[in-house]
């Protein structure tokens, strides 16, 4: 991490955008197996410099990665069988054929994986020096999540907030108790954490040692039914019964009249300050191990944030508060081993550009941002600088395909204005062409946009329920012309 004052001189690169899942894998998901290796290959042979992933953390409500148990664990859908096999923990005749969809079918794949991978915990030796390291290592969280996963497993997945208070409470009585009675439900879940960390740093290796660095997310806020909350309630702003006091969300806007009420506990700064933020500077070492740069969502709230009474049914009665500022940064800087993306979206106030500027971290500009207004856009190349990344959409966008196929006629007229057409004739790779083209220190491009596929590849909708994180690449995607495509459009960056 560097602060504004000591920044390099950066060299001018790319990559692609392609969560986890969205791998093609004969398991119905993608995983940290072959598929993974071949992707890297594929960054390599383009001559692209990174892959950006989502959150690899447990998925939540709705399959989504920012909806986690944990801000520290990892996925156990994305363990590969395979790998598991090579390890010697599987049979290959323990598993089945697989019959999945294109799309990721999460019930389905659960279905299919965890008694696979159960059975490998199974056959797994938990006095292997490699796992009492790991155990060792990942102390701060790993006991705390197993834990959690074996009572939410034990009482059903009960909320803990609603169970006895020895448990809630985590009483010592009762916790020693709890451990004694479900030491193996415990057990299982380290073990599991170690095959995905074994795994996930195993594929870190083979990406930094071909020259592709990962690119990672941290969402800002976690979710109440999380072993985070659960373990260390001093850290937010919770009544004595452990139900928040206040939720985050954002406040009505011209895209909702109601706001967005997301329901987030709220973080006690003044608790964490006097802790010398001791839980963020553990998750940022964390994810410092995990990433060569981390994207830090809803940067905005560092600067400030909105707050909404817990039980509120709209996000209308929130108020602004101000967060954490500078001083958290030069307190946690010397725990960042990472380079830190500021996701400031949403964020065009004084205040937000203010604390961007004085960390000295590159912000987003978004293309598809670029023209519903004038020339003055600060999403237009022309009006930013090189310390920022630049994408075409983000994982909440459409498709630019989807999008130019919806745009206004405006837009469409500004496009047209601005933005080259490439040798191609594909509004789409014009605008990949454009963004290269562009004063700033990276450019992300979504997969599916270098694919020029419709909006029925979009990856997330906000605010709707069902449907998202489903998308996957077709195992042919990744071809030859495909290769030449993002070499071409991206030929003024990355490798000399």
């Amino acid at each position: 991490m560097r602060l504004k004052g000591n920044e390099p001189k950066y060299k001018r690169e790319s990559g692609i955008l392609l969560h986890l899942s969205s791998l093609p894998d004969r398991y119905g998901i993608g995983s940290l197996g072959g598929e993974a290796y071949r992707f890297i290959d594929f960054l390599k042979s383009s001559r692209q410099s990174c892959w950006q992933l989502l959150p690899l953390c447990p998925v939540g409500k709705g399959n989504s990665p920012y909806s986690s148990v944990s801000a520290f664990a990892g996925e156990l859908l994305f363990i590969d069988l395979e790998l598991l096999v090579s390890d010697g923990l599987l049979n290959p005749a323990d598993i089945p054929d697989p019959d999945f969809p294109q799309n990721v079918n999460y019930r389905a794949v659960r279905e299919f994986k965890l008694p696979l991978i159960k059975k490998a915990a199974e056959n797994f030796d938990p006095r292997s020096r490699d796992f009492k390291r790991f155990c060792k290592e990942n102390d701060f969280w790993l006991d705390d999540f197993a834990l959690f996963s074996a009572i939410k497993e034990v009482k059903r997945r009960k909320s803990f907030l609603g169970l006895d208070d020895g448990l809630k409470y985590r009483l010592p009585a009762a916790v020693q108790q709890f451990r004694n009675r479900h030491a193996e439900k415990i057990l299982f879940y380290k073990i599991t954490q170690y095959f995905f960390f074994s795994q996930y740093m195993r594929l870190k290796s083979y990406a930094n040692e071909n020259g592709i660095k990962l690119i990672g997310d941290i969402p800002f806020y976690v979710q109440l039914e999380s072993a985070d909350v659960w373990s260390s309630p001093d850290n937010f702003r919770l009544g004595r019964d452990m139900t928040p006091v206040l939720v985050a969300g954002v406040p009505p806007d011209i895209f909702s009249a109601d706001g967005q009420l997301w329901g987030n506990p709220i973080y006690d700064w003044d608790y964490q300050k006097n802790d010398g933020y001791g839980w963020w500077k553990q998750r940022l070492m964390h994810n410092s191990t995990m990433y060569d740069i981390i994207r830090i969502d809803h940067f905005r709230a560092f600067a400030d944030y909105y707050t909404i009474p817990y039980g509120a049914e709209t996000a209308r009665s929130g108020t602004w508060e101000k967060g954490a500022g500078l001083g958290f940064w030069n307190t946690v800087k010397e725990n960042v081993r990472a380079e830190i993306i500021a996701e400031d979206l949403g964020g065009d106030t004084p205040e937000v550009k203010k604390l961007v500027s004085d960390t000295g971290f590159p912000d987003m500009k978004v293309l598809q941002f670029a023209f519903s207004s004038d020339l003055s856009n600060q999403f237009l190349p022309k009006n930013y600088g090189r310390n920022c990344i630049c994408y075409t959409g983000t994982h909440d966008n459409d498709t630019t395909r989807g999008w130019y196929e919806k745009a206004t006629d405006k837009e469409r007229l500004m496009f047209s204005r601005l933005v080259p057409a490439d040798k191609s004739g594909s509004a789409v790779l014009s605008l990949i062409a454009y963004a290269m083209k562009s004063k700033a220190r990276t450019v992300i491009i979504p997969m599916q946009d270098y694919l020029e596929l419709d909006s029925s590849a979009r990856l997330n909708t906000p605010g709707v329920p069902s449907g998202n994180w489903e998308w996957r690449l077709s195992p042919d995607d990744l071809d030859e012309n495909l290769e030449k495509t993002v070499r071409r459009l991206s030929s003024g960056r990355n490798r000399d």
